[in-house]
């Protein structure tokens, strides 16, 4: 199993995890690699560290770096590439607990955000779809409303 570090066009970074790089190299002319965050398929490898197993077979256990070796790890700093990467994990958990929280209400959502408004309805915390004449609309009724655009990997269980 290959894992190789990729990313989109539009700079979003992950992880593939592939049978070969001939595998990859498949997929990806095939367009069926695409970026978690953006769903882009012009995705392309970035330069990765080799991933070692350093247990030995006879005893199970995993070797421990030396003391020195954790100290000089500690003191470097972070790469701007990790920082983008926590900054999109956490955006992706937002999302993901935001779509845990909400009802979708789908293409009914200014209908139904009103009828919350208007108390015709009980209020709860509801996710839709919205036209952005919709959208302004609402707002100019005093109803408050969000745009979120959310990635397609997040719309479909994985697999």
């Amino acid at each position: 199993m290959k894992v190789l570090d990729l990313k989109c066009s539009h700079d979003h970074r992950f992880e593939g995890w592939f049978a070969s790089a001939d595998e990859f190299e498949s997929q990806l002319s095939r367009k069926l690699v695409a970026c978690p965050v953006c769903s882009s398929t012009e995705v392309s490898r970035v330069p990765s560290a080799p991933r070692l197993n350093l247990s030995t077979s006879r005893t199970g256990r995993t070797e421990q770096p030396s003391d020195s070796t954790s100290v000089v790890q500690a003191a470097q700093p972070q790469q701007p590439a990790e920082n983008a990467m926590q900054a999109q994990a956490r955006a992706l958990h937002f999302m993901r607990e935001i779509l845990a929280k909400t009802e979708n209400v789908g293409d009914r959502f200014a209908e139904e955000a009103r009828r919350m408004h208007y108390d015709e309805a009980p209020a709860r915390n509801i996710r839709g779809v919205a036209t952005p004449e919709d959208a302004h609309a609402l707002m100019e009724e005093g109803i408050d409303v969000m745009p979120l655009p959310v990635p397609a990997a997040l719309k479909e269980p994985l697999q």
